[in-house]
């Protein structure tokens, strides 16, 4: 080990910044106080999550995906008839917004109910998406 690699750190002081906690790959032993992280990547230590709770999941956002590739498509199709200038961003918006939730969900897997609550709210706008992409 060389004398750089002495100083690092496994954490960040990205909690006081963000309003949602931070971007942790290791868990914090002391904490920031009582801010409690929501969202962070797995360490190496944590237990694996139910295999049944995350198959669950990858299905719901395969669905979710596919969902996706399809209003891409049909949307694709549409703006190639002619659409106004607020269709394909407007498409889009709801499509990122509901791979932000999915991606939180993932995020979020040790939680007891908070990936569900964030794969039914990627509904939402996907769902919107879908009418969009369909009835316009």
């Amino acid at each position: 080990m060389t004398t750089v690699e002495q100083g690092r750190t496994t954490h960040t002081e990205a909690t006081t910044i963000m309003p949602f906690g931070a971007w942790e790959t290791t868990p914090i032993i002391g904490g920031f106080g009582d801010d409690e992280i929501l969202f962070r990547f797995p360490a190496a230590d944590d237990p694996a999550p139910a295999p049944a709770r995350l198959l669950g999941m990858s299905l719901y956002a395969a669905a979710l995906g596919l969902t996706g590739i399809g209003v891409g498509a049909r949307g694709l199709l549409t703006a190639l008839g002619g659409t106004p200038f607020w269709f394909m961003p407007a498409l889009a918006m709801l499509s990122l917004v509901s791979v932000a939730a999915a991606v939180g969900a993932f995020l979020s897997i040790h939680r007891p109910s908070l990936p569900w609550m964030l794969l039914l709210g990627a509904s939402v706008p996907m769902a919107g998406a879908v009418l969009l992409a369909t009835l316009y």
